[in-house]
């Protein structure tokens, strides 16, 4: 596992940078998924423009006024706490420094640093606009096109759907949220796609009626990148071992050094009673542990259908045997690696979403085509999922399950109601 691009780096090139410690390897990712999800957007924007099916908007704004109070203010702020945190965190020593996120969220930084970046911000925003003030500001009118919005769009998205991720998470482990409210919110771990997806979604659409953009086209432009940027996601929960892992695959147990050996039913009882405390915190009964047996087949490796998760980024599990880093946890029963399944499902079902659009003339219907398949994927890896399981008239889904029940509705709905109709009709409304 890789918690951090440093022990990647280390393990896969052979080079010792510390810096990289700072890189966590879930946030890398996740970063490269909205970038692939901006990428797609922005082709799909532009070509619906060029079919006639979106329109500009055009905006006034002034251009030739000097720097204001509030601006360099603003960017002095921004500067500082690039500063003080940041570039704080890399000329830090102390003890905190190891982990990020418990330095950014310390009152410990770099007063220098913090004070050459507010000062150095503040100075290129007074300079920049110094360099196009005029005698007197002018008015002038530009044109802006939705694919000039996908800036916006992703910052949207990335904001609302952290968020989103972080209280819907704090609803499915409420007992954890209650205990620690603080470190439940802030923490970078632990964090619900569908939570996301729900709340990005609703300020998406907030945005996008404010700027007369149509509200379908924009949903349907945005159905690829949104699978591709979830298989990609899912990457960083692979490599990092962030916890969103399946059930016990009792046909193996995880040897010392953190391989797999094969198990009975017997064996697989003694190791869960000899991690009782574990597995009693994480189950609350020694008899109630999910798992399934299912041995790889000769010609697959062991690792697709069991996986300990070796140096996992929350320490999960019991200690690796000779470890002696940050992360030397493994878990002592393999589980099922669910977020490589997605990875690999999510990635394909781009392909099949990126290859049939063209087909989809109806505003609305790609989306909900989405919508359908992600639900899909979702519910049935659920079955094979360590998730918290809500008491309903006798039925016992989690969140998950029926948030993606309610996607599999809603796409079949879009499919089935949505009329033909002129595409330019579609505006925000």
């Amino acid at each position: 596992m890789y918690p951090n691009l440093y022990y990647a780096f280390k393990d896969l090139f052979g080079v010792d940078w510390k810096f990289l410690r700072f890189v966590n390897s879930f946030g890398f990712f996740v970063a490269i998924a909205f970038i692939c999800a901006a990428v797609t957007l922005s082709l799909e924007l532009k070509r619906k423009e060029r079919q006639g099916l979106l329109q500009p908007e055009d905006q006034k704004i002034i251009i030739g006024k000097p720097a204001s109070i509030s601006g360099l203010l603003i960017n002095f702020i921004f500067g500082f706490l690039l500063g003080y945190k940041f570039v704080g965190l890399f000329l830090s020593d102390s003890p905190l420094a190891s982990n990020p996120q418990d330095f950014i969220f310390s009152s410990e930084g770099s007063w220098p640093a913090g004070l050459l970046l507010a000062f150095l911000f503040a100075g290129l925003n007074w300079w920049e606009k110094n360099k196009q003030k005029l005698p007197q500001p002018e008015e002038r009118k530009i044109r802006i096109w939705p694919h000039d919005r996908v800036g916006d769009l992703t910052i949207y998205a990335a904001i609302f759907g952290f968020l989103g991720a972080k209280i819907f998470n704090s609803l499915e482990t409420w007992s954890d949220f209650v205990k620690n409210p603080i470190l439940s919110l802030f923490s970078f771990s632990g964090l619900t796609f569908y939570g996301g997806l729900i709340c990005a979604a609703l300020a998406i659409w907030y945005y996008a009626k404010r700027h007369h953009i149509g509200f379908w086209h924009l949903n349907d432009s945005a159905a690829p990148g949104l699978m591709l940027a979830y298989g990609v996601g899912r990457i960083g929960c692979q490599v990092s071992g962030d916890g969103d892992w399946g059930i016990i695959n009792s046909a193996y147990y995880t040897r010392p050094d953190s391989k797999l050996g094969l198990s009975s039913p017997l064996q697989f009882q003694q190791t869960v009673s000899q991690n009782g405390n574990f597995y009693l915190n994480q189950f609350g009964s020694l008899d109630k542990v999910p798992h399934l047996s299912v041995k790889a087949p000769s010609f697959l490796p062991d690792w697709l259908f069991a996986y300990s998760y070796p140096h996992n980024v929350i320490n999960e599990g019991v200690q690796i045997a000779g470890c002696k880093d940050q992360y030397c946890s493994h878990l002592p029963l393999p589980v099922f690696p669910t977020p490589f399944y997605e990875v690999v499902v999510c990635i394909f079902l781009f392909l099949v979403i990126w290859s049939v659009r063209k087909r989809f003339t109806i505003p609305g219907k790609l989306f909900g085509f989405y919508l359908l398949l992600n639900g899909i994927e979702r519910f049935f890896v659920e079955k094979i999922r360590v998730n918290t399981k809500y008491d309903i008239f006798g039925f016992h889904p989690t969140q998950a399950e029926i948030i993606s029940f309610l996607l599999i509705i809603t796409g079949i709905v879009l499919l089935t109601v949505l009329k033909r109709k002129p595409a330019l009709t579609d505006i925000a409304s």
